[in-house]
């Protein structure tokens, strides 16, 4: 029994942070888990800079409507659920999530959530579990299924350590430099093939 457990941002569909800062040219709010391996106190910064810029959740999502998948993601992971079960495990938010899954053909996603106040001021972020890509593949293993997880980020790397195949996709160079022994892909095909033979 096999479930692939991919990351969304960077892998599926561009990061939301990214485009959201180039569309309000905040160029701070371009920070990822690329660059700071710490959730929490990447997304406290986040926080500070959309407060400071009186910005809030109708403005990010406005952006999210504007973003399309990578091209050959929606193929990619088609393709990949006929042949066996995926969830994808983000560290986005549910309010973020809604339209990207849509434009993928509605897979499963496991993520987090956002408090919201009445003016549309995000306030708060609630972690599902905590390390939650690694606490979710352990999960699932516990009940019998064997994963394959894929990602880009520093905290996409316990999934991909944990799992009985793992592989990092259109990664940094310094991520790769730093963890050689993980197989990395960069285009679908490769991803996908290298997913199946590990099936």
């Amino acid at each position: 029994m096999n479930i692939v457990c991919l990351d969304m941002e960077g892998v599926l569909v561009p990061e939301i942070w990214i485009a959201f800062a180039e569309e309000t040219g905040i160029p701070e709010l371009k920070r990822t888990t690329r660059d700071e391996p710490d959730y929490n106190k990447l997304m406290r910064f986040r926080l500070d800079i959309l407060k400071e810029h009186g910005l809030g959740l109708k403005e990010i999502q406005e952006t999210i409507g504007k973003i399309d998948p990578l091209p050959g993601a929606r193929e990619f992971l088609d393709e990949l659920r006929r042949t066996t079960q995926v969830i994808i495990l983000s560290d986005t938010f549910e309010q973020f999530a809604k339209p990207l899954m849509e434009k993928l053909n509605w897979p499963t996603i496991m993520c987090n959530t956002l408090e919201v106040a009445p003016d549309g001021e995000i306030t708060d972020f609630h972690m599902r579990v905590e390390n939650s890509k690694l606490s979710t593949v352990k999960a699932l293993q516990s009940i019998g299924y064997e994963t394959i997880a894929s990602g880009d980020s520093h905290n996409d790397l316990a999934m991909i350590q944990a799992s009985k195949a793992g592989f990092l996709f259109r990664s940094t160079d310094a991520i790769k430099a730093e963890y050689p022994e993980i197989p990395a892909y960069e285009e679908f095909d490769d991803l996908l093939a290298a997913i199946k033979a590990a099936l």
